[in-house]
């Protein structure tokens, strides 16, 4: 419980921070914004180091907390801020609606790099899907996926149609809390072209990634190829731990 309510804290202070609800950028103190909130002061506490871990805002001593002008300019596509690591959450679009389009799924005999990278065994068999996915109805995405059978063996091609992170957290109450993702740019391909309504002489930006279960199970491996006008990369860096 504790750790949804510092959630639910964060996310309306990061809505606040992009509604230029904050004076001067400066964020009242943990002690207001934790009476405004009715929550405790670690609760408040843990909710602020979050923000700042994210670069979202930064303490100044002995003047107070500050929103990084930098995160207003530079929003990621990606804005982590549910409980997983799911597309469906993390895609949050001011006046955009999702959809998925299911491509194909079937079941295979895991590859062997597929197996080395989920850790199992050989013989093992994986769902093999890929989902087109849309913004406003507008193709951005194509993403294709293998997840182990054994954690998910009741999986159907209907739930792919909508948050699998979801449904694997409703059904199972499993979640997939961190991720390891590679970041590159390539030459857009015929399929690129054709689903993402991309030109020969467009890039498309490629994130390939393994996801982990909060037990540290790797549960998906996947590859996302993303049309360039929508592929933006943010990073923050704190060396004081």
């Amino acid at each position: 419980m504790a750790d949804f309510v510092y959630r639910t804290v964060m996310h309306d202070i990061k809505q606040n921070i992009l509604d230029n609800k904050y004076e001067g950028m400066r964020l009242p103190d943990e002690r207001s914004l934790a009476e405004h909130y009715q929550v405790s002061r670690s609760s408040m506490k843990r909710a602020m180091e979050q923000l700042s871990q994210q670069g979202i805002v930064f303490k100044k001593r002995g003047s107070g907390t500050f929103i990084n002008p930098l995160y207003l300019k530079n929003q990621s596509l990606f804005r982590y801020e549910g409980s997983n690591l799911g597309l469906t959450d993390s895609l949050k679009m001011p006046g955009k609606t999702q959809g998925i389009k299911l491509l194909d799924y079937h079941v295979i005999e895991a590859p062997k790099a597929i197996a080395q990278d989920l850790f199992l065994n050989s013989g093992d068999f994986v769902y093999e899907f890929r989902r087109l996915r849309l913004l406003d109805n507008r193709p951005f995405l194509i993403e294709t996926g293998y997840l182990p059978i054994k954690i998910v063996p009741e999986l159907k091609p209907e739930h792919l149609q909508k948050s699998l992170f979801n449904y694997l957290e409703d059904t199972q109450n499993k979640v997939v809390t961190k991720s390891f993702l590679n970041i590159t740019v390539e030459p857009s391909s015929q399929e690129d072209q054709s689903r993402l309504n991309l030109t020969a002489t467009e890039p498309v930006g490629v994130l390939e990634g393994i996801f982990f279960l909060d037990d540290g199970t790797p549960f998906e491996v996947s590859t996302m190829r993303i049309h360039y006008q929508y592929m933006r990369f943010n990073t923050f860096v704190n060396l004081n731990k």
